[in-house]
């Protein structure tokens, strides 16, 4: 039965030949209708399209004109800075250290042991000009000027039982001059009286062998006078010998007492109660608290600026600036004198400038590390400017009385921080554009701001 089935379904092929030609035609019609439909919806599209363009030609066509507002030129808001021609000298910005101006290492002058120490003897302290600092005991000292006075009163005794002698030796001397004198007259009258035969030759010789005899005598109270004399002025000699010893033993007595010899700050002590001296010994380093400075280096070029400006680098004012606790605190200060030597290691000059610490301010110490503001080269007829003002390298723009920008050439002369100072076309009273413009040039309108304006008017 299936195969009779499937021989039913089979389809000669002269029989499916003969039924092609229908099917094809059912084809050809529906892809007609297909194309149609679109032909249509297209026309229809166009048709829709071509209807709004009219309309909305027609509605532009009867709407009133609209007003169209005429150009206008942007004005850029800059800020100006006045020009002022004049002398200017830039600032150096230099850093260095502060050191003790002077500075002592107090030894102590006398050997002993230590009975009393200041206790404000201590690193870091204050001491005051004349103030104790210790004391050795004096015991010695004190015993060395009882026995230094004693022996010049002794000595001075001397002095005066020893004048007492040349006094009597004077009065012996002239007694012998009296006495030498009455023999030569007696031997004068003997001599007168031999021609007459009263006096014998013999009387005559016994009176020239008294007048002899007195001649010694006198040179003898002379020689002693002359010795009594040469006694004093040995006494004289130890007395004053005598008068030095005392006044040792009274400064070594004074010298057992240490005092500050300035008003100074303690860098170091080594002094203790009972411990024992010897001369010498260094018990304590100060420094005066009134005589620091800053050491720093100026670089050879920086020096000779300086040095041309008014021939001496001595005598410049020094702004010296200390950063504490996140604000820095000034200080002013004088170039005081410059090294000997040229500093290599730090590649400049050595100066050394004093500083001067006012009423209220922290007290400097040594080993602090400041910032220094020292003034450069003068430069006259010079402008200070800022620097983001400067096209280019030469040139800058100012605003006229029209509010607009006009070109003028200048040439850098030195860096003064964020500032330059030039020379060029430039006058006092120029208002100085200096807000940075992409499209700077010349002719351009600017205006400043408002506030600005007011501040300035004010």
């Amino acid at each position: 039965m299936l195969k009779s089935v499937d021989d039913n379904n089979r389809t000669p092929r002269g029989e499916v030949a003969f039924e092609r030609p229908q099917t094809r035609g059912r084809s050809a019609g529906r892809t007609g209708i297909l194309a149609a439909k679109l032909v249509l919806q297209a026309v229809l599209a166009l048709a829709v399209l071509l209807a709004a363009y009219v309309g909305m030609n027609r509605l532009i066509l009867a709407k009133d004109p609209v007003p169209v507002r005429p150009a206008r030129e942007t004005a850029y808001i800059v800020e100006t800075t006045p020009v002022e021609m004049r002398d200017h000298a830039p600032m150096l910005s230099l850093y260095g250290e502060v050191t003790a101006a002077r500075t002592a290492e107090l030894r102590t002058l006398v050997a002993g042991e230590i009975i009393r120490v200041n206790p404000a003897l201590e690193t870091g302290s204050i001491i005051s000009s004349g103030e104790e600092l210790l004391a050795v005991d004096p015991f010695q000292y004190e015993g060395a000027v009882t026995e230094a006075r004693a022996n010049l009163v002794e000595a001075r005794a001397a002095l005066v039982e020893a004048r007492g002698r040349v006094a009597t030796e004077e009065g012996n001397v002239e007694r012998a001059r009296e006495q030498l004198e009455f023999a030569q007259r007696d031997l004068q009258r003997a001599e007168q009286l031999l021609g007459s035969g009263s006096v014998t030759e013999r009387a005559v010789d016994e009176r020239r062998l008294l007048v002899s005899q007195r001649g010694q005598a006198l040179e003898q109270r002379r020689y002693a006078l002359d010795v009594e004399k040469a006694r004093v002025d040995q006494q004289q000699a130890a007395i004053d010998r005598l008068q030095w010893r005392l006044s040792q033993a009274e400064r070594n007595l004074t010298d057992t007492v240490l005092k500050a010899p300035f008003d100074a700050v303690v860098r170091s002590e080594n002094a203790a109660v009972g411990r024992l001296v010897g001369v010498n010994d260094v018990v304590a380093t100060l420094y005066a608290r009134d005589a620091l400075e800053v050491r720093f280096s100026l670089s050879d070029n920086q020096y000779g600026r300086i040095l041309s400006d008014n021939g001496t680098v001595v005598g410049r004012p020094v702004e010296v600036l200390w950063h504490i606790g996140g604000q820095p605190v000034a200080y002013r200060g004088e170039i005081r004198r410059i090294g000997a030597e040229v500093a290599l290691a730090r590649g400049g000059i050595d100066v050394y400038a004093s500083v001067a610490v006012a009423d209220g301010q922290p007290a400097l110490r040594p080993g602090a590390f400041v910032e220094l503001r020292v003034a450069d080269r003068t430069y006259p007829a010079a402008a200070r400017i800022p620097e983001g003002a400067i096209y280019g390298t030469d040139h800058v723009f100012v605003v006229d009385e029209e509010n607009r920008t006009r070109r003028r050439d200048i040439e850098v002369l030195a860096f003064d921080g964020t500032h330059v100072i030039v020379s060029g076309d430039l006058a006092t009273g120029d208002r100085l554009v200096s807000t940075r413009l992409d499209k700077a040039g010349e002719g351009l309108l600017v205006s400043e701001p408002r506030n600005r304006s007011a501040n300035t008017d004010g």
